[in-house]
């Protein structure tokens, strides 16, 4: 498994695998040292066995082998093979100096003046014996008497049951690190999940908040370890502060709505009450010349004209303030909306305005009406607050495949980086100021689009690129 797949997976089985490593490390490095310590005590016993029977041997034949008395070799042989009772020893071949066979435990396998060279080797000395892993070991060695070497004793040694014995003990301790390591996997589980159970409390209470906190109830805060405890009580103490600054913001918001609405209010009160008076005015000479047709012909013109700018203005402000335009489709009416609202404030301000819509009523149709002039009219406004007297606020509006792409530009001297945090970031709002700006980047985010923001030329440019509804309608 790879570093990064290891780090995936959860931390319930993580710690049991990393147990389960560490004790299957702990058992193969034990088990060495018992096979090794076993094969130590094997390997002394069968030198202790080998070094006895040539000891004993070299004492009983050494007249025998001097004088070459086969018959006499051979019933030592018999009686050595009757003190082991036929264990461990298979073979044991006596030859004289010469290196011809005297005697032998089996005389069919060992002829008497065969060459013993044939059974010595690959054979070893009694004190060099060792397990190998072959069932019989050959050991050979000098027979002495009377500190002279009158021949050489050769063995065989049956050592299965000792392999036997030794793979016993390798099953046996495969087995208990097996059962060991599977039965502290599975406490390690119990224990790791027990222990991070507040965790999955935690997890479980996110998911089910919908991406909006909601507190822990208390009756199900843990009260065995104070420090999950006091884990949940910080999360509880967090969403509820999430929750407070979520409504602190819904209120800024509202504020904001209400300030920019009280903004136009105060530009269109000019625009009204200036074709007002113009319509008194032509009421008055219509009432004054009322038997001259012609002047009442163009007064009356003139209250139409006054009467159609007030009937346009009254329409977008309540347009722009109908609740049950929520969920409604944008249409290029809206835009000639936000205009007439805005061009009162750049008429205040001696501005000068370029506006472009090149989007068509299908393509606007798409998307929602409510956010994105809301979105339009708060860039406008900052743009205008920008640009200052005589300045410059253009809207551009344009549609590719389906996406609309919404830039407001001005003259000013660019965003200050709070005002640029508001717009781009999605981190606590900055101190000092509104969220309007903020209330931009929640509502293009909603919409799944993006905001760019550059400075070139001495113009600030705010982009909004906003993508067709997965839906194919507002």
């Amino acid at each position: 498994m790879r570093a990064g797949g290891f780090r995936s997976l959860p931390v319930t089985v993580r710690v049991p695998l990393v147990a389960a490593a560490l004790m299957i490390v702990l058992g193969v490095v034990a088990s060495q040292q018992v096979l090794a310590a076993l094969g130590r005590l094997q390997d002394a016993r069968l030198r202790e066995t080998a070094r006895l029977h040539v000891e004993g041997l070299s004492v009983a034949l050494g007249p025998a082998v001097l004088r070459k008395d086969v018959w006499e070799v051979y019933d030592t042989l018999d009686r050595a093979k009757a003190a082991y009772d036929g264990q461990r020893l298979l073979l044991t071949v006596v030859a004289d100096e010469d290196g011809r066979v005297l005697a032998a435990s089996d005389p069919r396998r060992a002829p008497v003046d065969s060459d013993v060279a044939d059974f010595t080797q690959g054979a070893i000395a009694p004190e060099d014996v060792r397990m190998t892993g072959d069932p019989v070991l050959r050991v050979a060695a000098p027979l002495v008497y009377q500190s002279r070497a009158v021949g050489t004793v050769a063995t065989e040694l049956d050592v299965r049951d000792l392999l036997s014995e030794r793979r016993a003990a390798t099953w046996l301790l495969l087995a208990g690190n097996a059962a060991a390591t599977v039965l502290l996997v599975f406490a390690g589980w119990l224990a790791v999940s027990r222990l991070l159970r507040p965790i999955g409390l935690l997890e479980e209470a996110m998911d089910a908040a919908g991406g909006v906190p909601r507190p822990i109830p208390p009756d199900r805060v843990p009260k065995g370890d104070p420090h999950f405890a006091r884990l949940i009580e910080t999360y509880n103490a967090m969403t509820g502060a999430v929750e407070a600054r979520a409504e602190a913001e819904r209120r800024l918001a509202e504020r904001e709505r209400f300030v920019s609405l009280g903004r136009l209010s105060s530009s269109l009160a000019h625009e009204i009450n200036n074709p007002l008076g113009g319509l008194l005015n032509a009421a008055d000479t219509i009432r004054t010349y009322a038997d001259r047709p012609e002047v009442v012909r163009t007064s009356a013109a003139l209250m139409l004209r006054g009467l159609s700018h007030m009937r346009d203005v009254a329409r977008a402000i309540l347009e722009e303030n109908r609740l049950d335009r929520a969920g409604q489709p944008l249409r290029p009416e809206d835009f000639e909306d936000l205009r007439l609202l805005f061009e009162p404030e750049a008429t205040r301000r001696a501005q000068t305005l370029d506006w472009s819509v090149k989007a068509g009523p299908r393509a606007l149709g798409e998307f929602p009406a409510a956010p994105v002039r809301q979105v339009a009219l708060n860039l406008l406004l900052n743009a205008g607050a920008a640009a200052g007297e005589r300045g410059r606020v253009g809207l551009s509006l344009t549609e590719d495949a389906g996406a609309l792409t919404l830039e407001v530009s001005d003259s000013g001297p660019g965003l200050a980086p709070a005002d640029l945090d508001r717009l781009m970031e999605s981190g606590p709002l900055p101190a000092g100021g509104g969220v309007g700006l903020r209330l931009v980047h929640d509502i293009v985010a909603g919409l799944r689009g993006q905001i760019r923001h550059e400075r070139a030329g001495g113009d600030t440019r705010i982009r909004v690129a906003l993508p067709r509804p997965a839906n194919g309608h507002a």
